[in-house]
């Protein structure tokens, strides 16, 4: 009887970086004969002397493998696993032609379509074709991060049927993993170039991969859609792999399949530890050049041939050359300018510079009744728990626009038992072209965080050209604009759509009397104007969604002193939930979680029966709400003799920049050039009713109100020469929508 183990066959890994150490790792760990050729030397090295390490979380596996620079290499080449970046192709190629035995072969293990070069120098039978998606990187030198699981396919070139050297190879590779045979290895790597442009479009900023993909879809879309379209002309058939479905991806696809297709793809990106791209990491970390511009030679000649546009695809290639050596430039405004990019030609403005200076010297020759307008407003006490208040502060705001803008075609009060009521105001359309003639919502709200009585100690206050006083900034003097910005439309007899002007009383406290009303009101509008404050003087283009939950634990009372293990402590079990929970944030994802609020127990000599912590949740991403949603509803005791319950709910949906959002940035920052000065975007932590509104699919104009600052704060503050800047603003958007 023959005991005998068969000799496993041998591999020479030549670039022994994330991918090659990944499978040199597996291979040797199977028992297979594996030699690691690299030109670091000190990788080298530290393979040399504790093996090849692979890291997983906390944990660390060495298997020991012969390692050795090309310059010290000895001997024939068999089986080589080429694993080098794609710009070393033809150096490696080079050390390889004079020692690849005959019947030796080199599978392409690399990222881009290197296959043919390979070919072209060493012959198509002693060529290898391969995709490979492995999540890993080089963390330090001789030791390999797993990154989790990964694609890896492996065939003949040029579609040919799979043969017996790929099936064995296939067989020593599943010590890796999913390793599979196919004859259409091309449609794997035509889709991961698409996806790969993708991660390389996230190495232009410094965040997670996921999260930009998840903010930036138009530019992530568009830049797969004109890789897709070569492939297309070329006739491959497209394979997908992992989460990623290149179908969704191609030009024209419906946009409900090709968002369901990104949430999937990020949620499967955000399991990945590996949260950044190797081409990202080349830029911050190893400081070196990056291979995608190899990557994308052929497409980009393909691209040349077929007449098609690479526009976003050059624009990355680009900008990842100038951030070589310069990774402190990374930013996610070149993100943003690819969004950019991807949008259809915006229609010309209807209205020229001379108008738009018109509106603005109008509203300048107004200022002061502007000044008098807010002056009158923020005498009017408004807090949201002030029912009275509020009350005659409607009364007010009806006469004052009755004055201001004459009497409205129609007229809606729609009542709230416990909040203030809700005035509808709609206006006619002048003079328009547009053949969308639903209104535009102009929406705000009249209620302030400022308590009764404020008035009287902090009034309204002029000095120069700064305001001060409870709600000029949040969100009284957006209003004026508002309605300065119709009667200016009005005055010079331009045109302006159809408009809808929608105040609530209950903004500041969640919206919930009223968010019906303003989702319905919003369906059968064309889009949104959000009179809410500037940040900065930038429009708001995407806000976070807000949870408000509250945790009430239930334990058992006891004599803390006399029986101190009888009872079961709730605020010792909403302590160590507190703990639990503050693990949710994540601050990369712009997740945010507060227990802000905790109270709990009767006396310090009594175990306490009671607890309760009140919780303010902040996410950026629709992603990142369903992922603390699920975990909120999964708490469970820590100590089982008390009862955990989270109540509560999302009060707030995300606020993302869509694509309608985007389109309407874009002509506010068009409109703005008429009048003469840049105007910028920003995406902020607070909520607004725009939040309800965007979801439920209606663009939205957020933050075109007031200039200033301090919300919420004794310092609230806006400024005279912003309230006129501000007016025409809204007044030359409304005019282009008017014609648009």
């Amino acid at each position: 009887m023959n005991d005998a183990q068969p000799v496993r066959p041998g591999y020479t890994v030549v670039g022994a970086g994330a991918i090659g150490g990944t499978l040199a790792f597996a291979l040797a760990r199977a028992g297979h004969p594996v030699t690691v050729v690299d030109t670091d030397r000190a990788h080298v090295d530290a393979i040399r002397t504790r093996g090849l390490v692979v890291a997983r979380g906390d944990t660390r596996e060495s298997v020991p493998v012969t390692a050795t620079t090309p310059d010290e290499f000895t001997g024939t080449l068999e089986r080589v696993l080429l694993a080098v970046k794609a710009q070393a192709t033809g150096t490696a190629l080079d050390w390889i032609a004079p020692r690849l035995a005959p019947d030796g072969y080199v599978v392409s293990l690399q990222n881009g379509f290197n296959e043919s070069l390979i070919a072209r120098r060493l012959g198509a039978a002693r060529t290898v074709a391969a995709f490979v998606n492995i999540f890993a990187d080089v963390i330090e030198p001789g030791v390999v991060l797993d990154g989790g699981a990964g694609a890896l396919v492996i065939g003949e070139p040029d579609g040919a049927p799979v043969s017996p050297r790929v099936r064995d190879l296939v067989a020593h590779l599943h010590s890796w993993g999913p390793a599979v045979a196919s004859d259409n290895v091309e449609g794997y790597l035509w889709a991961k170039a698409g996806f790969g442009a993708m991660l390389a479009a996230t190495a232009l900023a410094n965040a997670p991969m996921a999260d930009l993909i998840d903010r930036h879809r138009p530019a992530m879309a568009a830049l797969t859609g004109e890789i897709f379209a070569v492939s297309d002309r070329l006739g491959v058939t497209l394979e997908a792999f992992d989460a990623f479905e290149p179908h969704p991806f191609r030009q024209g696809t419906d946009p409900a399949a090709q968002n369901a297709a990104f949430d999937r793809l990020t949620a499967w990106l955000r399991t990945q530890t590996k949260d950044r791209s190797g081409i990202w990491r080349d830029l911050a970390v190893r400081h070196r050049p990056v291979e995608a511009p190899t990557h994308y030679t052929k497409v980009f000649h393909h691209a040349a041939r077929e007449g098609l546009p690479t526009t976003l695809l050059h624009t990355v290639v680009t900008g990842l050359r100038q951030l070589e050596g310069a990774a402190q430039d990374m930013s996610e405004s070149r993100l943003d300018e690819l969004d950019r990019l991807a949008q259809p030609p915006a229609p010309s403005l209807s209205l020229d510079s001379e108008q738009a200076e018109a509106v603005r010297q109008w509203l300048d020759a107004h200022r002061e009744d502007m000044v008098a307008d807010l002056a009158d407003y923020t005498s009017q006490g408004s807090a949201s728990d002030d029912l009275a208040a509020l009350d005659t502060c409607l009364g007010w705001l009806r006469d004052w626009l009755d004055r201001r803008l004459g009497t409205p075609d129609a007229e809606e009060t729609l009542a709230r038992e416990e909040a203030g009521d809700i005035l509808v105001r709609r206006y006619p359309a002048r003079d328009t072209t547009t053949e969308d003639h639903r209104p535009v919502l102009l929406l705000g709200h009249y209620d302030t965080v400022w308590p009764t009585g404020t008035l009287d100690t902090w009034p309204f206050r002029r000095d120069g050209d700064h305001i001060s006083g409870p709600g000029v900034f949040d969100m009284k003097a957006g209003l004026v604009q508002a309605v300065w910005a119709l009667r200016a439309l009005d005055s010079l007899d331009l045109p302006r759509p159809a408009c809808t002007v929608m105040l609530n009383g209950d903004e500041e406290t969640g919206s919930l009397a009223s968010r019906d009303a303003i989702v319905d009101e919003a369906g059968d509008s064309r889009l949104a104007m959000v009179f809410e404050a500037a940040a900065d003087g930038a429009i708001k283009t995407a806000r976070k969604g807000v949870g408000l939950f509250t945790v009430t634990v239930t334990g058992t009372e006891a004599h803390a002193g006399l029986d101190p293990t009888a009872g079961a402590s709730a605020v010792d079990e909403l302590a160590h939930q507190i703990l639990r929970l503050t693990d949710l944030r994540a601050p990369d994802a712009g997740t945010s979680l507060n227990v802000g609020v905790v109270a709990g127990g009767t006396r310090g000599n009594v175990t306490a029966g009671h607890a309760v912590g009140r919780i303010d949740v902040r996410v950026a991403t629709a992603a990142e709400q369903k992922r603390l949603g699920e975990a909120l509803a999964a708490v469970r005791p820590v100590d089982p003799r008390t009862r955990v319950e989270v109540t509560g709910g999302w009060n707030r949906p995300v606020f993302e920049r869509t694509e309608g959002v985007a389109a309407l940035a874009d002509l506010a920052r068009r409109c703005a050039a008429l009048l003469g000065h840049d105007l910028s975007e920003a995406s902020v932590g607070g909520a607004s009713d725009g939040n309800f509104v965007v979801a439920q699919g209606t663009p939205v104009l957020d933050g075109i109100g007031a200039v200033g600052s301090g919300a919420h704060a004794r310092s609230e503050n806006t400024s005279v020469s912003g309230m006129v800047t501000r007016a025409a603003l809204a007044a030359t958007v409304l005019a282009a929508l008017a014609r648009q």
